[in-house]
């Protein structure tokens, strides 16, 4: 018997030597589980930089760390009151699963996920961090900056009067701004951060609510008609279903009008010139930073404040400039990237 383990110890020590880049045969690998509601292309960018900043704290999945995502299915196209229903019961049961399970760490993506998972998951002692949350406080967080007892992450949260002096100074002129979003909780908090802080800004936001599976452009005329000059997107998953169908009707609506769109949706919007808001990928970054800290027990949850992207991010698109014969000023070229 002290033969054989005398054998498994040499190979475990060789196998150190030879190949440093493997994981020790006695390494422990850290757990992690992902909950999810749909699979939009933002919601893997924000894991694709949760993970790679792991990595970049030591935590590499399949050598340290291992990973377990749950997506919850949701087709938002046909949404209903009892659809919400079963989805929320979805969240609740996977958080219990989750609980049993106990993991290392939970990473909830998007407001639904963590605003339906954190408590049975905190109570099971569990420190959970969420990521591609607009609004902290509409996940269940005690403010923009505290998450709570026993959970914290990174949000999208921007400060819209900074995002809407850049708007201003790309669009000097602009009184009078059009948002269209669905019920997606996102973009209804943002939406209505938006029409509360234009005014200061001497512009004011005009908004309508449509189901997921209606179509925009009615809606971009009846806007159009009351006085709108330019539209904005909002955080929303609406305008990021049926392949961003919503967004190339806006395209077309802008084109045809010459109507300016700028979004505050860091994703791939089929019309917009300007872009101004957080990057899904670096707040996702933001977050595995967090996780990394708990995970080494260099912090609890609770002492880790809200993270925020500090500095927003303005991209212009040269193209869509182009096609509608739109100048920005300069001011605004000077600090943005472009999109190609």
């Amino acid at each position: 018997m002290r033969r054989v383990s005398a054998v498994v110890l040499f190979v475990c020590a060789l196998s150190v030597v030879l190949a440093p880049g493997v994981a020790r045969c006695d390494e422990r690998k850290t757990r992690i589980e992902v909950l999810q509601v749909t699979d939009i292309e933002p919601y893997r960018r924000s894991l694709q930089g949760f993970l790679g900043e792991l990595a970049s704290s030591g935590f590499v999945a399949g050598r340290n760390l291992e990973v377990r995502r749950k997506v919850i299915g949701f087709d938002m196209e046909r949404a209903n009151l009892w659809s919400k229903i079963a989805v929320l019961m979805q969240i609740k049961s996977e958080a219990m699963r989750i609980a049993d399970e106990k993991p290392d760490l939970v990473l909830t993506i998007g407001t639904p996920s963590t605003k339906f998972a954190k408590d049975k998951i905190i109570q099971a002692g569990i420190p959970l961090v969420f990521t591609a949350v607009a609004i902290p406080t509409a996940a269940g967080c005690t403010s923009l900056t505290h998450a709570g007892q026993g959970f914290t992450g990174a949000t999208l949260y921007m400060d819209m009067k900074e995002a809407l002096r850049l708007v201003k100074q790309a669009f000097p002129g602009l009184t009078t701004i059009g948002m269209v979003h669905s019920d997606d909780e996102n973009g209804v908090a943002h939406v209505e951060e938006a029409k509360k802080t234009a005014p200061t800004m001497g512009m004011r936001v005009l908004s309508r609510q449509v189901d997921k599976n209606s179509p925009l452009t009615p809606v971009l005329e009846e806007l159009r008609a009351e006085g709108v000059e330019a539209f904005a997107v909002p955080l929303d998953t609406y305008y990021g279903m049926r392949d961003y169908r919503a967004c190339r009707e806006l395209e077309s609506f802008s084109l045809a009008r010459k109507i300016p769109v700028f979004s505050f949706a860091m994703m791939k919007v089929p019309g917009a010139i300007l872009y101004v808001g957080s990057d899904f990928q670096e707040v996702g970054a933001l977050s595995g930073q967090l996780a990394a800290k708990i995970i080494r027990k260099e912090a609890d949850p609770d002492t880790l404040p809200v993270a925020r992207q500090e500095d927003l991010r303005v991209l212009v698109d040269p193209n869509m400039l182009e096609k509608l014969g739109w100048k920005l000023p300069q001011e605004i070229l000077q600090i943005a990237q472009s999109v190609y």
